[in-house]
């Protein structure tokens, strides 16, 4: 099982599960489900900028072509993305309730998946003019995020 899940400074969005290999038809249409309403509240009208992991079915050429301005950066490049951190987070949270089963796994991170706080999210957003600082500074090695 992989999670999709996107976030801005001032909320979270979808929370999608997806099962078995995920290929570029599979990302394209977790994008258009689970990226533009999210994109839409918590934006509105203003620009953004769509920062995606780096595998190849999110970066093939089809799925950057469907009108989402992505934060350009190197596949080899560290993972400085801020939803790594929560990740982390609801990984942490997620071992200490001991879900039982799948379907309590995706019940119990759903819910931790809600209560992220916007101060949380609004720091890490905040911090990615350091993060990428850093990156350029460390020339692409191993930063302290």
């Amino acid at each position: 099982m992989m999670v999709w899940g996107c976030l801005a400074a001032n909320g979270v969005g979808n929370f999608h599960f997806c099962t078995g290999t995920i290929k570029t038809p599979d990302s394209i249409r977790v994008l258009e489900l689970n990226l533009r309403p999210p994109v839409q509240r918590l934006f509105g009208r203003k620009r953004y900028l769509f920062q995606q992991d780096n595998p190849r079915s999110h970066t093939a050429k089809i799925t950057r072509t469907k009108r989402v301005p992505v934060l350009e950066w190197p596949a080899a490049s560290p993972d400085i993305s801020p939803i790594e951190n929560i990740w982390r987070i609801l990984k942490r949270n997620i071992a200490q309730r001991r879900p039982r089963n799948i379907q309590q796994l995706q019940d119990y991170l759903r819910k931790e998946w809600e209560k992220i706080s916007t101060d949380t999210l609004s720091r890490l957003v905040s911090s990615m003019p350091k993060r990428l600082s850093a990156v350029i500074r460390r020339t692409g090695d191993v930063t302290s995020w």
